[in-house]
């Protein structure tokens, strides 16, 4: 019984834990299915993200949800200016040299944060109304900080569903993702589109950032995450947005039960090792979809 009770117990903190992927991965795919650019960057918007969410709610003293909202209001106009300024004078240059582009991004933020008063190198962490408690569920004892993450992942995934299914804004997003051209011709503003893209992107960061900092506390080098949700978003099939959020879920999982199971150093290269195996016998990903070029 106890071993059925451990393998629950991290089975539902790598749950938790996956849905950080799913969001920051979810990002990658948004900006990937608009515009075809690897965004590099975008762990550190989250780091960005959760450093403003620190300023609102632990400085500032906004309540959780509102200083939550304004950070992801302020990542936003930020993810908008990054396509208005740094980006759009890249459009027609080779991929790669956009790829580079978003890693120099990268650094900038987390030299930025470094050398600003009150933020710096130091670790802080964000008041949250929920922290220290925990709940069981099934046997299980699981921490309300992982509750509100799992809690926000699915409501941002309804409201996501929602938002490109139903809105015209975000049918012309879809349409924009699907074929640039095609979507100028009918008149839908694609420079705006791609700009909104990485606002809605740069928002879904901040989130990721606030929700984990409970977990992991607020540092400048929180951003490296990262580089579990690119495997996440990978495995599922780039360009995939429910690849993205499963692939999440399966990297997060196999993370925990590694670190579990496994000798130590096994969980920092457990995500690697798995989108490995997946590739080899599905290239596309779990979701993705074969593309055939004629030569």
């Amino acid at each position: 019984m106890q071993g059925l009770s451990d393998f629950a117990q991290m089975l539902a903190a790598g749950t938790a834990i996956g849905c950080i992927y799913a969001i920051v991965a979810l990002g990658f795919v948004l900006i990937y299915k608009a515009s075809e650019i690897v965004n590099f960057a975008h762990g550190d918007l989250m780091m960005l993200g959760a450093f403003l969410g620190y300023t609102f709610i632990g400085v500032l003293g906004m309540p959780f949800l509102a200083g939550l909202a304004a950070a992801a209001l302020a990542m936003a106009l930020v993810g908008a200016l990054l396509d208005r300024v740094v980006l759009r004078p890249m459009v027609g240059e080779p991929v790669f040299a956009i790829v580079i582009i978003t890693i120099g991004v990268g650094f900038v933020l987390r030299s930025v944060v470094t050398v600003l008063p009150g933020w710096g190198t130091e670790t802080h962490g964000i008041p949250t109304p929920y922290a220290h408690g925990a709940s069981r569920v099934g046997g299980v004892a699981i921490g309300h900080e992982y509750l509100a993450i799992v809690a926000a992942t699915v409501l941002l995934i309804v409201l996501l569903y929602a938002f490109f299914r139903f809105t015209r804004l975000g049918v012309a997003m879809q349409a924009t993702s699907q074929n640039q051209l095609a979507a100028f011709h009918v008149g839908i503003p694609v420079k705006r589109m791609l700009s909104v893209v990485w606002a809605l992107a740069a928002a879904t960061a901040a989130l990721a950032g606030v929700l984990l900092a409970p977990v992991t506390f607020v540092h400048v080098n929180m951003g490296f995450i990262g580089l579990k949700a690119f495997p996440a978003a990978v495995l599922g099939g780039f360009g995939s947005i429910p690849g993205a959020i499963v692939g999440g879920l399966v990297i997060g999982v196999v993370e925990a039960l590694a670190g579990f199971y496994l000798p130590a150093g096994f969980k920092d290269v457990a995500a690697y090792v798995l989108l490995l195996l997946v590739l080899a016998v599905r290239p596309q990903g779990l979701f993705g979809q074969a593309v055939a070029k004629k030569v």
